[in-house]
């Protein structure tokens, strides 16, 4: 009898006839997909997203346009007819000042600033958080503080006092000595970013480390670099983003032949000779911020790991 009940319990009844009532599924009833909430959640979000994007669509369409039909008025519109001439003038005609390469040049003075300046602040940075986070040295705590104010010191507020020591140390106006300002004003934050990351590893494996004898370096190296992936793709799309897109220090501490690009960009966009090429500065724009965008969507998810890691923790 305790078999039969078991078996009527665990069998699906099913429909063999007229009239017969198939059993259904049990368990809670599932959520209906269009509740209120989710109508209002994602309504939201593609409210958001296309607030965003509009803009951009404008300027790609733009881009893509003659001037002719730019004139028409319809700005979002297709192109009736694509061209490319406004995206090869962007970067490789378009005037800058007295030279009229386009952004080409300014581009490769950009990289030439942009990579050296990335990897020596990040190497130097993350020493800075390991030493922080595992190796207690005298005067540690005042160290810490130091960078953490000196992360938010207005740049306008130094930049007299960087030009006199640029220009006593003979690199005023050179590529070295952005690289060098860029360096260290990006050393604070991520100090800050790599120490609460590090602090946030387990510890015993820091101990462990210690008590087979390994030191300082060999630490850092066999140890926390292998575990600490997402919190240098967060660094490293942080200081690609903010000196790529620097335009300040790229117009303060070079000079024409070394400006980066988004100084060759404002050269092109606010130029008052001859007529103004919307295409033109539409399509040098966006050539302008694809490095950036680039790097973050091929590490998007990388950096969000990482900035939860780092920046909540320590």
């Amino acid at each position: 009898m305790d078999n039969m009940v078991a078996s009527n319990n665990t069998l699906t009844a099913y429909d063999k006839g007229p009239g017969r009532i198939t059993a259904g599924p049990s368990g809670r009833k599932p959520r209906r997909r269009l509740s209120r909430r989710n109508i209002i959640v994602y309504g939201t979000l593609i409210v958001v997203a296309l607030y965003y994007l509009l803009p951009l669509y404008v300027m790609i369409m733009t881009s893509l346009k003659g001037m002719p039909e730019i004139r028409v008025g319809n700005i979002f519109a297709p192109p009736l007819e694509i061209t490319f001439e406004p995206w090869v003038k962007a970067w490789a005609e378009a005037c800058t000042g007295l030279n009229c390469d386009g952004l080409s040049r300014g581009f490769w003075n950009s990289v030439r600033i942009t990579i050296p300046s990335t990897i020596i602040s990040i190497a130097v940075a993350s020493v800075n958080g390991y030493a922080l986070a595992n190796w207690r040295f005298k005067g540690a705590e005042l160290f810490f503080t130091i960078l953490i104010v000196g992360a938010f010191i207005p740049y306008q507020v130094m930049i007299y006092p960087i030009v006199i020591v640029l220009r006593e140390m003979g690199v005023y106006g050179t590529l070295t000595g952005l690289v060098i300002v860029h360096t260290i004003f990006g050393m604070p934050i991520l100090t800050l970013l790599f120490r609460n990351y590090f602090a946030g590893l387990p510890e015993e494996l820091f101990k462990a480390a210690r008590v087979d004898g390994a030191g300082f370096w060999t630490i850092y190296f066999k140890i926390m670099l292998p575990m600490s992936l997402p919190i240098f793709v967060v660094a490293m799309i942080l200081q690609v983003t903010g000196i790529w897109n620097d335009f300040l220090f790229g117009v303060v501490f070079t000079r024409p032949e070394y400006y980066p690009m988004t100084v060759q960009l404002n050269n092109i966009v606010n130029s008052v000779q001859g007529v103004k090429e919307y295409n033109v500065n539409m399509a040098a724009t966006i050539l302008t911020g694809a490095v950036p965008l680039v790097v973050y969507f091929v590490s998007g998810r990388l950096f969000v790991r990482g900035i939860a890691a780092g920046a909540v923790k320590g």
